[in-house]
């Protein structure tokens, strides 16, 4: 048999994993901004809130349904191929937010942006964790220079929509974007193999997998949606919404802070140790919250699923052999991106007939059920 190309070249080398981590946080810019800038300007763009809502989601659900197709394509042709291609689609699709108006034509640049993040995901993450006795510390170093574009959209992006309009910024942010193309030309090449086996488009799940979409699920779905609904029966409407404006950028900062020393408290200690620990601090802090504690809950919400982050990858790595690892971590991103996307979808079916403190309490639940399935794996994957 060949070898495999999950390796790549200048594996033990922090090059390839800081080049492509900065090749995905040049081309987030584009994505963050639409965040703050389509809900209130869906006019400018010749849309309704409906389409608001479609638009916000569609990427993450085409994520769910292509990670498996984009890995069998990457591990075939090759990691720096994929990340040239799409960062160029990454690129393109800011600058088509300003060339294009009406729901289908940015439906199909949400999509487009949807399946060039989903391979930039991938191959960040497959150089970073080349290095697999430090895949730890390198994908946290990963997440940390992956949120730099975020922060700086988030805040100069959001000013120069202010000042020149925001079709405009997206055109300064798309072109801007295509800065990360040296970055993505400058990394190694290497010899691209035919998979061992056809990728599934909807992968099944194993109990890690199951772990991701439960975290996926309570954090980034249901704590991200309802945190300003539970700020604003504490606090005055503004005040609400600032506080969680506040506990969402928090997450970001987490991941640039916290996702690097989980990674190293792994490869220390152990990536499913570490793991665990952190995955039941996200659990006490979503007890924290339905008890009332909520500004001190959130903080371990958020520092937990910053090491998550960090020590998901590395934990996919160390169970998995090389030849199997990046259909795995397909597989694990496109459970945890359901999980994402579902929390929400249920949170607004079940805001209006259930309480928030009973919301959280099965959440606690879901992540502790999870919790008890990798205590019982007994050496499955």
């Amino acid at each position: 048999m060949t070898e495999q190309k999950e390796a790549p070249p200048g594996a033990a080398s922090l090059g390839p994993t800081t080049l492509s981590a900065g090749v995905l946080s040049i081309v987030l810019m584009g994505d963050a901004l639409i965040y703050v800038v389509l809900p209130i300007n869906a006019g400018t763009f010749g849309i309704s809130l409906v389409w608001v809502g479609i638009l916000l989601s569609a990427n993450r659900f085409v994520r769910i349904v292509t990670y498996g197709a984009i890995a069998h394509a990457t591990t075939t042709y090759g990691i720096r191929l994929a990340t040239i291609a799409a960062c160029i689609g990454g690129a393109t699709s800011t600058v088509m937010y300003w060339m294009f108006e009406g729901g289908w034509p940015l439906l199909a640049a949400r999509l487009l942006w949807g399946v060039s993040f989903a391979a930039l995901t991938l191959t960040t993450l497959s150089y970073a964790i080349a290095d697999r006795q430090r895949a730890g510390t390198r994908v946290g170093l990963s997440r940390a220079i992956q949120q730099f574009g975020s922060v700086l959209a988030l805040t100069a992006g959001a000013w120069l929509a202010g000042q020149i309009g925001p079709k405009a910024a997206f055109l300064f942010l798309g072109l801007a974007s295509f800065i990360a193309l040296p970055l993505a030309l400058a990394l190694p090449r290497e010899a691209a193999n035919a998979p061992r086996a056809k990728t599934q488009w909807l992968p099944s799940p194993h109990l890690l997998d199951l772990l991701f979409f439960a975290v996926g699920f309570a954090v980034d779905g249901v704590f991200a949606m309802t945190i300003t609904i539970i700020l604003a029966d504490i606090v005055s409407l503004e005040a609400a919404m600032l506080g969680g404006g506040i506990v969402l950028s928090l997450r970001r900062i987490g991941d640039a802070v916290v996702a690097p020393l989980g990674g190293m408290l792994g490869d220390h200690f152990g990536t499913e140790k570490t793991l665990f620990i952190s995955t039941l601090l996200v659990a006490i802090g979503l007890a924290g919250i339905a008890l009332g504690h909520v500004y001190l809950g959130a903080g371990f919400v958020i520092a937990g699923r910053a090491a998550i982050a960090a020590l998901g990858p590395a934990t996919v790595a160390t169970r998995n052999p090389p030849d199997q690892v990046m259909h795995r971590m397909a597989t694990m991103q496109t459970w945890r991106d359901f999980g994402a996307a579902m929390g929400p979808l249920l949170s607004g079916f079940f805001l209006n007939s259930i309480e928030i403190p009973i919301i959280y309490s099965a959440l606690v639940v879901l992540i502790a059920a999870a919790l008890l399935s990798q205590l019982f794996r007994r050496g499955r994957i």
